[in-house]
């Protein structure tokens, strides 16, 4: 199954829309994505709300797990189980996330193909447009198998 993972996300999570994050690469198990520096996203400092951090994170690393595993969506339903995020520095202006399956591709579809619920990570770092980390984060999905 080939499709374009980035406009899948933007279509199905309108709310990465409403912040305008977009995909700048989409690879297996990896994806960059980026959000613009506007002011309904500042928090009182200034810089983006940690909520939208989160969400643009979040949005990193469905994409990077759709990238690995979109071909199993005929048999199971990706959810995220799980989140952490750390905020390392105050972020200003427009912020990137990058996104990286935390285990194999073999791995989690073994457990698919063993009547088992997959669980397995994608960590994200976010950091300013000069590379500066701002914030990390990692995702623990599940692939839901379909009934």
């Amino acid at each position: 199954m080939t499709f374009d993972v980035g406009a899948f996300m933007l279509e199905s999570v309108p709310f990465a829309r409403t912040l305008g994050i977009s995909f700048d690469a989409v690879e297996p198990g990896r994806a960059t994505a980026r959000m613009p520096d506007r002011a309904d996203l500042h928090n009182h400092v200034g810089g983006p709300h940690a909520g939208a951090l989160f969400t643009l994170a979040e949005s990193a690393s469905g994409a990077a797990m759709l990238s690995a595993f979109g071909d199993q969506l005929s048999r199971a339903t990706p959810l995220a189980a799980g989140a952490t995020i750390r905020y390392v520095k105050l972020a200003m202006g427009e912020v990137v996330a990058e996104a990286r399956l935390g285990t194999s591709r073999e791995e989690v579809l073994a457990e698919l193909d063993a009547g088992r619920r997959p669980e397995f990570e994608v960590a994200v770092g976010i950091s300013a447009v000069d590379g500066t980390p701002v914030s990390e984060m990692t995702v623990t999905w599940t692939l839901r198998p379909n009934r």
